[in-house]
């Protein structure tokens, strides 16, 4: 027999279709229509409680009204900003909420929302009501203001808030953690509690810990995971595990790594054949180590990857595996998941053989030394005495490793692999854990080498599952969306680039792009404009290909150790190649892994990259903080309508704000430029000598200001 409570659910809906429209019914008019012979108050209360909870049914001053017929979405809130927030429907389309639109609503909260006319990239909302309230945690800095202590809130609002309770003890400047504790019908008008207190705002590492809290990044292991990783680490390789291996231990293998990596999963290893080369890629068998069905196994998947920023790591996995068991140190013995390719002499992969292996590293190279070494090499200059004697023996193997990943290169660069130039930083950390440097970091031939051949594993193991048909997780880049190309091509023309004809956009075309303004000063906007026009790279676990690559069959094979999809497909392939497992077997057992590991990977990913980025502007702003008032010379890299960026030659950038500049008014051309009197005065791509004028540890917000 029906609940009572699902008859007036089937009851409130069919009055409301019929009667109500998008005008709604008051409370008592629709209890009035629906409490049939049995009238039930109570029962008809939970009724509309539940259909609200459910986004069926909103409430206002006009009454109750079906969402469907007034227009109202039901959505989560995803996160939120000083001035606007976004906001995810049932469908997972994101829509943009101004500030004045979100209704003090916090990330988390299930809320109603009706669509506005959109004005940018996504859809645009305003929040009507907040239907389930979230778990309300934010981090923000300590301000004492007439005597009393207040938070302000790193993102969620502009104005302090005022404490209710403290959990711990707090003083001025520090950076806490807090959460609501009385709602406020705007986020000004929230109260807080303070929950957590993690040290100076001034100091960067303080506030690098408040952003791992926040994002959910665990720096700590659960014990029963810790206890599976000492007893891997203790068992180490079984007896009787080397018989049923390929052993490769006599061959010449090692890596090369930069020098301060400590979870080292992969080796190269290559020889020269009749008609080119056979290339063997060796990857750290994590897979033996853990198990599906583990703790190990379950905190890696909710991890996803592991977190590097500043001069630190959250491992992925504990470092009994991630530094000990698992990591490819030199002169240990090493159980690895090897790909042994067969290439021709134009760089073409002719055949590839996975196997389970067991390695003996013979040196833990490292970028710069062997960076070093070829240089000499090719300029007929002596090879520094040390770098010589830790390389004895490798050289040839090194130089014919230069020779096929310049081959490779040039085949990438042939199919029409756009080539974008992301500069990246290395921060420069003191015995006090202080940013005192901040340089670009250098790519050198050796960098090339190891990005080459990971790319042939890689695409080696899409391949495979492709050929056999099984389940798997597959690193997609999928074509860019037409109108972001639309605008990509209409601001280039309008900066005088000239751009290729083609009614549908390849991957040569942006390259194209890339190559022609590679030498002008314009080549860091058109960097960033042509990385923004295109599709998020993700995991899938169907073959969609990989546009920025120009491949038809890509995956992530070669970090297992420091990414969970690496371990899904090696799991995936040990059962396929060691264990001689049937298709049939293969889709039973592995399609609904496959979908899982790729949905939480892409969500893990993109967490742990914002994470990445939003801890080193920290870093960078404690490195200016101690500059400020300094002189700099850089490049306008990015203009907006509050203002532009200068990036200097160390990729340090800061906001030289409009209201700062003398001799206006300026106007903003929209795109690249603020004009006076109908003329570039700023200009994407110009020079300009700034002077450091703020740097906001707590926010990673660096100012400069235009010296006179």
């Amino acid at each position: 027999m029906a609940d009572i409570k699902d008859i007036y659910k089937n009851r409130i809906r069919a009055q409301l279709m019929s009667q109500a429209g998008s005008r709604g019914m008051t409370y008592k008019r629709l209890y009035s229509l629906c409490k049939g012979r049995k009238p039930s108050a109570d029962s008809f209360a939970k009724a509309i409680a539940e259909m609200k909870r459910e986004g069926i049914i909103f409430e206002d001053k006009n009454g109750i009204v079906l969402c469907e017929a007034a227009g109202l979405v039901h959505a989560t809130v995803l996160r939120i900003n000083k001035t606007f927030g976004f906001i995810a429907d049932d469908e997972g389309r994101e829509i943009f909420v101004p500030g004045k639109f979100l209704l003090g609503a916090m990330p988390g909260d299930s809320v109603m929302a009706k669509l506005l006319p959109q004005r940018g990239e996504n859809p645009e909302g305003q929040i009507v009501s907040v239907t389930e309230e979230g778990f309300s945690e934010f981090v923000g800095v300590a301000e004492k203001i007439n005597g009393r202590l207040f938070i302000m809130p790193d993102n969620i609002a502009k104005e302090p808030l005022e404490i209710s309770e403290m959990n711990v003890p707090v003083k001025e400047g520090d950076k806490v953690l807090a959460e609501i504790s009385c709602r406020g019908e705007k986020h000004s008008e929230h109260r807080v509690r303070v929950t957590d207190v993690f040290g100076s705002s001034e100091k960067a590492s303080s506030s690098a810990d408040a952003i791992l809290r926040i994002n959910g990044i665990e720096t700590e292991f659960p014990s029963e995971v810790l206890d599976e990783a000492r007893h891997a680490e203790h068992t180490g390789i079984p007896d009787g595990e080397i018989m049923k291996r390929l052993d490769l231990r006599d061959k010449i293998i090692f890596t090369i790594d930069g020098a301060d990596t400590k979870d080292i999963d992969d080796a190269v290893s290559i020889e020269k054949t009749s008609d080119g080369w056979e290339l063997g890629v060796h990857i750290a068998d994590v897979s033996f180590y853990v198990r599906p069905g583990t703790a190990l196994d379950y905190d890696a998947m909710l991890r996803g990857t592991s977190v590097y920023y500043a001069n630190k790591v959250v491992p992925m996995l504990p470092k009994e595996l991630s530094n000990g068991i698992c990591s490819l140190n030199p002169n240990e013995d090493r159980l690895a998941f090897s790909c042994i390719m067969k290439i021709d002499g134009e760089g073409q992969l002719v055949s590839y053989k996975f196997s389970k292996s067991v390695i003996c590293s013979r040196v833990k190279g490292v970028y710069s030394e062997i960076n070093i070494l070829l240089d000499c090499i090719k300029n007929g200059r002596e090879v520094p005495a040390e770098i010589a004697e830790k390389y004895d023996g490798l050289t040839e193997s090194i130089l014919l490793m230069d020779e096929l990943s310049a081959i490779l290169t040039a085949n990438k660069l042939h199919r029409g692999a756009p080539q974008i130039d992301s500069p990246e930083c290395k921060l420069i950390i003191d015995e006090n854990d202080v940013c005192v440097d901040v340089k670009k970091r250098e790519r050198g031939r050796s960098e090339l080498i190891i990005e080459e051949f990971m790319l042939m594993a890689n695409t080696s193991a899409a391949k495979l599952a492709k050929e056999r048909g099984i389940p798997f997780v597959y690193r997609v880049h999928e074509d860019p969306a037409p109108e972001k190309i639309q605008e990509l091509v209409e601001t280039v023309s309008q900066m005088g680039v000239t751009v290729p004809n083609f009614s549908s956009v390849k991957p040569k075309h942006l390259a194209e792009i890339l190559e022609k303004t590679k030498n002008s000063p314009l080549a860091p906007m058109i960097n960033n404009m042509v990385l923004r026009s295109m599709a998020k790279a993700k995991y899938s676990e169907e073959p969609l290909g990989h546009f920025g690559l120009v491949l038809a069959d890509y995956s992530h094979f070669t970090s297992p150790i420091r990414r969970y999809p690496d371990l899904a497909i090696h799991r995936i392939l040990t059962d396929l190649c060691y264990n001689k497992q049937s298709e049939k077997y293969m889709v039973k057992r592995y399609a609904a892994f496959a979908s899982e590991a790729a949905k939480t990977s892409s969500e893990c990913e993109l967490t742990a990259m914002r994470v990445e980025r939003d801890c080193e502007d920290c870093y960078i702003a404690e490195y200016m903080s101690a500059h400020l008032g300094e002189s700099f010379e850089g490049t306008i890299s990015s203009v907006q309508e509050y203002g532009f960026f200068v990036e200097l030659p160390n990729t340090v950038e800061g906001l030289v704000r409009i209201e700062s500049l003398t001799g206006g008014p300026y106007d903003f051309d929209g795109k690249f430029a603020f004009t006076k009197f109908g003329k570039s005065v700023y200009r994407v791509g110009d020079k300009v000598k700034v002077i450091c004028a703020a740097a906001n540890v707590s926010s990673g917000q660096v100012e400069f200001s235009v010296e006179e």
